[in-house]
């Protein structure tokens, strides 16, 4: 297929900090090469000097034999080298074919914006990649799926020979997967090369040709795909075997502490009841739409909703997360990103944000020495990896940010803790971590509600799994004896 692309010892440090030490990769014409590592590994950084975002403190990056330095992304860009993020940033009030072409519209007269050329060449890109979508429609009626197609045709459009995909399916339903896999064969016989960011393995050992490991910032393998399995790609990653990637611990269940009847929200939710038990993990499960967020929020606080709630048998109001957080629910929210985060503020603040108040004295100011103990206690217990808790939240990876988050909650020591897409967008170690964490909340007595789109997940760390499908629950099933396809009964209702 002949090499494309060739980093050679690329190293990068921070503040004295390497994050990236002597790693190589060769990306082949034509081909997808996954880039894998846990998170902090390094991936990212390896993506950004390619792409012009950062410069390499050492090495050297050659495409089709040509040594380049770039110093911005427009340099990159021009050589054919596009990224797709996991985060993607359309210009929302925009249309199709004004995101694409944003900055670059082709003009008549000189000055005025060719409309008329502007929608043939877009529809001419989408067509490339059998795409039905009108290039009128503006990206705030877009789907997910639709705007990550849309960031395909975009990258199409630079003439783009190398294109690296971040984590391309965390939001995708399973049909839309199947759809970008399509349009990841047709851009392979178009001779462009991918490299393909992604924890799911699932995907990797599917779509991939190759498969480059990194870990701590050092190249760690390249092998085909062919060559190698998936517990071997987890020992490179993590450094040790995970035999146990589920490490669920029996613990002892209580009475109910929440009871939930009829649980209405809008055209959401219908009708949920529920109970939840002290010492209990309950899985909810269901296919994208179903309710699973809309649920959990309106449980917290944040959608307006009817219906009966009751903790340890008392019937409560919530009409406000802080209302839920006064009768001890905390709620791990599904986008870290959009709802849980605060990016320019620490990793100690991040963790502190919900709780200030228990750190006030009798002046109404805060005790530093008390928070920073519990900061670092925490950050230790939940293993949070930081050059240190004063650093940005966003220089995270986003397995740290996550545990950050997490343990936000957990400094207001709360009864039930909702989880709602734990680990999306983690790597299989912090995965590993964080499952553990949860097994041992449990053991002590929380109560947990975990939401998540992974089904292996459902089942490796629910006591009982409450299947949804669009807006109702279908069924609460006691976790014995069952497998993914009972699940999925229950979730498209054909039970």
């Amino acid at each position: 297929m002949g090499e494309l692309l060739e980093m050679r010892g690329i190293s990068k440090a921070f503040s004295n900090v390497n994050v990236l030490d002597n790693v190589s990769f060769t990306l082949k014409r034509g081909s997808v090469h996954a880039l894998m590592g846990e998170n902090g590994a390094g991936k990212s950084t390896l993506i950004k000097c390619l792409a012009g975002m950062y410069t390499p403190t050492e090495g050297e990056i050659y495409i089709n034999g040509e040594l380049q330095n770039f110093s911005n992304t427009s340099q990159a860009l021009k050589k054919g080298i596009a990224v797709i993020h996991q985060e993607l940033t359309p210009v929302l009030e925009r249309n199709v074919m004004e995101n694409i072409w944003l900055g670059r519209e082709p003009l008549k007269f000189g000055c005025f914006i060719d409309y008329k050329k502007m929608y043939q060449m877009t529809k001419e890109l989408l067509g490339e990649l059998s795409l039905n979508i009108d290039p009128h429609q503006k990206m705030k009626n877009c789907s997910i799926a639709q705007m990550q197609m849309i960031e395909i045709a975009k990258a199409l459009s630079y003439h783009a020979n190398i294109i690296a995909m971040d984590e391309p399916t965390s939001s995708l339903t399973t049909t839309e997967v199947e759809q970008l896999f399509r349009i990841i064969a047709r851009l392979k016989g178009l001779g462009i090369g991918i490299i393909y960011v992604s924890h799911k393995m699932d995907e990797i050992f599917r779509v991939c040709d190759e498969i480059t490991v990194l870990r701590d910032g050092k190249y760690i393998s390249t092998d085909r795909i062919d060559a190698i399995d998936m517990n071997q790609v987890i020992l490179k990653m993590v450094g040790r075997e995970l035999k146990d990637l589920f490490p669920k611990v029996a613990s002892k269940k209580g009475e109910a502490i929440l009871q939930v009847e009829g649980l209405t929200s809008g055209h959401a939710v219908q009708n949920a009841s529920f109970e939840l038990k002290k010492g209990e993990i309950m899985g909810v499960a269901g296919l994208v739409g179903a309710g699973r967020t809309e649920l959990m929020e309106a449980l917290f606080g944040i959608r307006p909703k009817s219906g009966s709630i009751k903790i340890r048998g008392k019937s409560v109001t919530i009409e406000s997360p802080a209302d839920a957080i006064a009768e001890g629910i905390a709620m791990l929210t599904e986008d870290r990103r959009l709802s849980g985060i605060v990016p320019m503020l620490s990793v100690g603040y991040n963790m502190l944000l919900v709780n200030l108040k228990k750190y006030e004295n009798k002046c109404y100011m805060l005790n530093r020495k008390y928070m920073r103990n519990d900061i670092q206690e925490y950050m230790s217990k939940l293993k949070v990896r930081a050059i240190s808790s004063d650093v940005p939240i966003q220089t995270l990876s986003g397995g740290n940010q996550q545990k950050a988050l997490i343990a936000r909650w957990l400094l207001m020591a709360p009864d039930i803790l909702i989880l709602d897409e734990p680990t999306r967008g983690i790597d299989i170690g912090a995965k590993s971590e964080i499952y553990t964490l949860i097994s041992k909340l449990a053991s002590e007595g929380k109560s947990i509600i975990m939401v998540s789109s992974e089904l292996p997940e459902i089942l490796g760390m629910s006591d009982r799994i409450m299947v949804m499908h669009e807006g109702k629950v279908t069924g609460i099933l006691d976790n014995t004896d069952i497998d993914q396809s009972t699940i999925m009964k229950y979730a498209t209702n054909k039970v």
